[in-house]
């Protein structure tokens, strides 16, 4: 084993620098809280399997033989080889963070209206104080992506494959491509957030509508008080009617996100997943 890589070293750091990108930029994988020489052992070993489908001879990675000295030396062609590889994998894990997004957004829309403005918790996936039902969407979709065996998909189907129809300069020959692709991502991202919120925020909307009038023919009531518990327990209410349906589309989302990338590796490489 140590023989192999020795003897193909400039194409494992190759291979390693885009599995370790993708690992510290992916949701969970990059939480902090996992070590750093776990996360770099991960990153060996999944360059390791992925290299026996590597060659300088054939295939994408044949446009770097150039670049790569006889003897291995480093030099600074090789240095810039090694941050477009990091790139590809920032841009694989990029995508995916922006797919979790979209459901800490949908969670924030609509906690002001249901009384949790204030009520935060602190996102371990994102390291960055999320609102209660934003984090509760989070770990509900990071549910659903483990279930339906996401990690494989993106380790065995998306990284594998991209190392057949993707290279560094794919990148700096399409930058429109991946700055369209960028900012459909973002579009996106907003678009499911209010997908999955518009049907909490409309009824909690005319709940308070309702309150509204009742305050205005009845003003002996004390709706501020009485008010929040009904938004509270009605949002509440709603989810746990909702959250089947909720559980279908986070799969939508992942899937439409998947698809989302390997048009991404066609455009870009003329490959696929």
């Amino acid at each position: 084993m140590l023989g192999r890589l020795v003897s193909a070293a400039p194409v494992f750091l190759l291979v390693a620098a885009r599995c370790l990108a993708l690992v510290l930029t992916m949701p969970l994988l990059s939480n902090s809280s996992i070590p750093r020489r776990a996360k770099i052992a991960l990153a060996a070993y999944m360059a390791y399997f992925v290299l026996p489908s590597v060659s300088l001879d054939s295939g994408v990675y044949g446009a770097y033989a150039s670049y790569i000295s006889a003897d291995g030396a480093f030099n600074l062609d090789y240095a810039f080889l090694l941050a477009g590889e990091a790139l590809i994998g920032i841009i694989m894990g990029f995508f995916i963070n922006v797919i979790f997004g979209a459901f800490s957004s949908a969670g924030q829309f609509f906690s002001h209206q249901m009384g949790l403005a204030v009520a935060s918790a602190y996102d371990s996936l994102n390291q960055v104080e999320n609102p209660l039902m934003g984090e509760f969407f989070n770990f509900a979709a990071l549910l659903v992506f483990l279930q339906n065996h996401w990690f494989q998909e993106i380790f065995l189907g998306a990284l594998k494959t991209s190392f057949s129809s993707l290279n560094a300069f794919s990148i700096v020959n399409h930058q429109g491509q991946l700055l369209t692709f960028m900012l459909s991502s973002l579009t996106s991202l907003f678009t499911n957030a209010l997908v999955l919120a518009l049907p909490i925020m409309g009824t909690l909307f005319l709940i308070n509508v309702t309150m509204g009038i009742l305050s205005k023919a009845a003003p002996q009531m004390n709706l501020i008080s009485d008010g929040f518990p009904i938004l509270l327990l009605m949002g509440y209410f709603i989810i746990i009617i909702l959250l089947p349906y909720l559980c279908d589309f986070f799969t939508e989302c992942f899937v439409s996100g998947y698809r989302s990338l390997e048009r991404l590796f066609v455009s870009l490489g003329g490959g696929g997943i």
